[in-house]
């Protein structure tokens, strides 16, 4: 597959450093429609960091909002309209797309993640975390998706392992098992790589 669009359970579990990885994996391009929040720089600089691709593949967000909050939100207290159709995928392959938040996040006051993942036509991969919660998160969150005809490519773990919680989310959810990633004492490019090698098969995204 040529391109996949990345979402989470919740937001700060590790969308943005599983997005870095499978964009270096793939060699890929990378991008975030929607920035909100900037006080810890933007995900596409992360990703720029971590991801070992050429500085052209990490593409401009179609926004790019000060305010750290929903999308819908941040666009309303900076003063800026979100304008949908400037949400159209570009057309660089392959490509790495990530959302802001969860499935369910508002972009604008009328449209979720969700029905833009759907317009899309992309499959998702839905990155969860392993610590307790995550079940309930993870199934729902695939609930979500499917009610919008939306294709699920697989879970994709980040945390210490949890054997239980991961097979059963998978199972329950009738998604592929991709892989974990660790959390990280030292996160850099190498050790990203090597993490990413270890817990997935690149085959799986392929």
């Amino acid at each position: 597959m040529s391109a996949f669009v990345v979402t989470g359970t919740d937001t700060g579990i590790g969308k943005t450093i599983f997005s870095a990885a499978l964009t270096g994996a793939l060699q890929a391009h990378y991008w975030k429609p929607v920035q909100a929040g900037l006080d810890d720089g933007a995900d596409r600089e992360h990703v720029a960091r971590l991801a070992g691709v050429p500085a052209d593949h990490v593409l401009p967000e179609a926004y790019r909002l000060n305010t750290p909050c929903s999308p819908h939100r941040a666009a309303e207290i900076d003063g800026v309209v979100i304008d949908l159709a400037r949400l159209a995928l570009p057309a660089a392959r392959p490509l790495v797309v990530e959302g802001a938040g969860g499935a369910l996040v508002p972009v604008t006051r009328g449209t979720t993640y969700a029905d833009v993942f759907a317009w899309w036509n992309l499959p998702v991969i839905v990155v969860a975390r392993t610590a307790l919660g995550t079940i309930n998160h993870s199934l729902l969150t695939f609930e979500a998706l499917r009610s919008r005809g939306v294709a699920i490519h697989g879970a994709a773990f980040v945390g210490d392992a949890n054997e239980d919680s991961e097979a059963t989310i998978c199972a329950m959810g009738g998604v592929r098992r991709l892989g974990r990633l660790p959390m990280f004492d030292r996160l850099d490019t190498q050790s990203l790589v090597t993490a990413f090698a270890q817990g997935f098969r690149i085959e799986d995204f392929r």
